[in-house]
């Protein structure tokens, strides 16, 4: 069973029609088979999140709409359980900071800069930026995502360079390092990113198969800053 199948069985056994409800669901009915509510609870927090930053902002666009669809690689038949849940979490009352704790709550470890959370919110950014800019309102709410998700100042500003690199070019921001750090320190921090962002610890970390768009993404902005960090050091 695909995971947008399990996640429309739990929206049929949910008892309030609330986005609430499908989260107590997902905690008491997968509370033995922590593997796969870890898949279900990433899924649920891209989905949910996702729509109430759309709220947030106040407009859609075609390019988010279609970002949306790259992170979530699912089948026609299926695309219905993803559009319930999207729409019930747009029609919530809740503000999204509720949902935030609860999706942390669910998917984290309790520790700081937790991997999975960070994953979520590389999702987020994905769509923020697909219509070629993070709007001022989608950055304010992405940054307060990041402090309920317990990612650091610091790391939220590597994930924000990540995603902003095609325009401002910073590969020692990218990477977390400065001008003045040693290239082999650059090199070995470069490698340990480039492992955590991995689709094979994606996978062992929650992340559902149909969400590796991520894991490309990630992959794709740490290779052109180590790229680029290299000819310049070259030239040099």
């Amino acid at each position: 069973m695909s995971i947008f199948s399990k996640l429309g069985d739990l929206i049929g056994n949910a008892t309030s029609g609330a986005l609430s409800g499908v989260i107590e669901v997902v905690r008491t009915a997968l509370e033995g088979d922590p593997e796969t509510r870890r898949r279900v609870a990433f899924s649920i927090a891209m989905i949910a999140l996702s729509a109430k930053m759309a709220k947030a902002d106040g407009v859609v666009t075609p390019d988010e709409v279609i970002a949306f669809q790259d992170i979530f690689e699912i089948s026609e038949s299926e695309s219905r359980n993803v559009s319930r849940l999207y729409n019930l979490a747009k029609q919530d009352i809740a503000g999204y900071e509720t949902y935030a704790a609860r999706m942390a709550s669910l998917c984290g470890t309790g520790e700081a800069n937790c991997l999975v959370l960070e994953d979520i919110l590389d999702g987020l950014f994905h769509i923020a930026k697909a219509d070629g800019v993070i709007h001022e309102k989608e950055l304010a709410f992405l940054s307060r995502i990041a402090d309920i998700f317990l990612i650091d100042e610091d790391r939220f500003e590597q994930i924000v360079a990540r995603h902003s690199y095609a325009s401002v070019r910073d590969p020692y921001a990218v990477l977390g390092v400065t001008r003045d750090t040693p290239f082999e320190e650059i090199r070995r921090r470069y490698r340990r990113l480039a492992a955590e962002s991995h689709p094979d610890r994606l996978t062992a970390r929650g992340v559902p198969e149909e969400f590796l768009a991520i894991a490309n993404d990630r992959m794709s902005a740490l290779n052109a800053a180590f790229a680029d960090i290299e000819k310049e050091r070259k030239a040099a």
